[in-house]
């Protein structure tokens, strides 16, 4: 017997007891594991009655999953939940530490187990994305002949991460960040529950709304910096963890910052006049700010996309690329890494030539429609592609452009009443001076002036 055993005081205990005291020396975020599915907090469209995962926790659906989104949304917990749904045994792998040869040895225990007594097991492997496609074709017959019931975690998109045979056998859902709400609960449940700090603290209002904000959806980091600032508060003798305290114990200052208040609102405004500004530093300061402050990135990216359009429009064409593609990175990266995406499109946005010629355009358009300017689609323009329309007048005397040499003729394609109305007016900068340049031509070509 080892020597370390009497030191702790665990020789002769049971293994009850010797769960309990390793139980209590866990980390706050493990001790708050939900028990229970009805613990469980967020992803109620996957946990909703008769949902897939509601099914799969209670036992009714004997299938793999991935379960694909963000740390501290939940896969560690919901992959445990299963496993006890019918006492199935519950066996954890990483893919940052095990091989195929882990993986066999797993499940040719698994296959023993169900031939000599029924009991299945559910295989919980973590960042599967990381596994080799060698090691995820070693599980590719154990999870088709249910030796295993697999339940893959990951925090990148499957579809690009794990082999299409693996995927075909496994439901893959999508697990969301989770809700200020949603936070907020896990860390009241936290303070006040017997598992984790039961009582022996108390947390001002605004120490707890700036561990939501430090969170960003992470259950697990905001439970990990409460615990860290619990710490000190009942160092202090006091026992309550203000907002000092918590800055302290995190090593990073609360941004004044409300996601619903004015602060939002004027930092967001800042933001966007920035990059119309041509101030790229200025842009970058309020982009961090929002970013530390926890701003959903979803929101930062709708708004680089739509000032991609609103103020630089066709002085640089690829400007609405570029932001949509950093939307879409955000969508399949998630922070903190993509807020690499979104600073490349403010730097883009803030340094390009700009032009409201865009808005003003479809504004103009938009207003003169509205002050009744609508007129009758003339007759050549419309659908000749039905029985009848040519005794309509439809589609007569069309004119097809690229029957020319140039591509472009005189026709009237406008309303009678809009004839001759211009709404793009493009600017000499950038892309748009060429355009300039143009588009007088073009007009007097297709209006026969």
């Amino acid at each position: 017997m080892s020597e370390g055993l009497f030191d702790e005081g665990l020789f002769g205990a049971t293994d009850e007891e010797k769960a309990e005291r390793l139980a209590a020396n866990a980390p706050l975020a493990v001790r708050m594991r939900p028990a229970v599915l009805d613990e469980v907090v967020g992803q109620d469209h996957l946990l909703g009655p008769g949902a897939p995962l509601r099914r799969l926790v209670e036992g009714a659906t004997p299938a793999s999953v991935m379960l694909y989104g963000p740390p501290g949304t939940g896969k560690t917990t919901l992959a445990t939940l299963v496993s006890r749904a019918t006492g199935r045994r519950f066996v954890a792998l990483s893919a940052l530490s095990a091989g195929v040869k882990e993986v066999r040895a797993v499940i040719d225990e698994a296959r023993r187990r169900l031939v000599r007594s029924g009991e299945s097991t559910v295989l919980f492997i973590d960042e599967v994305h990381r596994f080799s496609k060698t090691q995820q074709d070693a599980l590719l017959g154990a999870v088709e002949d249910r030796i295993v019931l697999l339940v893959a975690a990951t925090t990148e998109n499957p579809f690009f991460s794990v082999v299409s045979p693996l995927l075909s056998r496994s439901l893959v859902l999508q697990l969301r960040p989770l809700t200020d709400e949603g936070v907020l609960a896990v860390v009241s449940r936290a303070v006040s529950d017997p598992r984790g700090l039961g009582g022996s603290v108390t947390v001002d209002a605004d120490a707890l709304d700036h561990l939501v904000r430090l969170a960003g959806g992470d259950a697990r980091r905001a439970l990990t910096a409460l615990e860290a600032a619990a710490d000190s508060a009942v160092a202090s003798n006091d026992g309550v963890v203000s907002l000092a305290v918590l800055e302290s114990t995190v090593d990073k200052a609360a941004v004044r910052y409300d996601r619903q208040g004015d602060q939002h609102y004027d930092v967001t405004s800042a933001f966007i006049k920035s990059i119309r500004g041509s101030d790229v530093d200025a842009a970058l300061h309020y982009l961090a700010r929002m970013i530390e402050a926890g701003e959903d990135p979803r929101f930062i990216a709708r708004r680089l996309v739509i000032h991609a359009s609103e103020d630089v429009g066709m002085a640089d064409p690829t400007a609405l690329q570029v932001c949509v593609a950093a939307a879409q990175a955000v969508q399949l990266i998630g922070l903190p890494e993509c807020a690499l995406n979104l600073a490349q499109a403010t730097i883009h946005l803030a340094t390009a030539p700009k032009s409201n010629a865009v808005t003003t355009a479809i504004y103009g358009a938009i207003e003169d429609v509205r002050k009744g300017f609508v007129g009758t689609v003339p007759p050549h323009l419309r659908d000749g592609h039905y029985a009848g329309a040519a005794k309509l007048g439809n589609a007569q005397g069309y004119h097809y452009p690229h029957d020319v040499p140039e591509g472009v003729l005189t026709q009237q394609y406008p309303p009678d009443d809009l004839v001759g109305r211009d709404y793009y007016s493009p600017t000499p900068r950038g892309a748009e001076r060429a355009l300039s340049e143009r588009l007088p031509k073009l007009r007097k070509v297709i209006r026969g002036e």
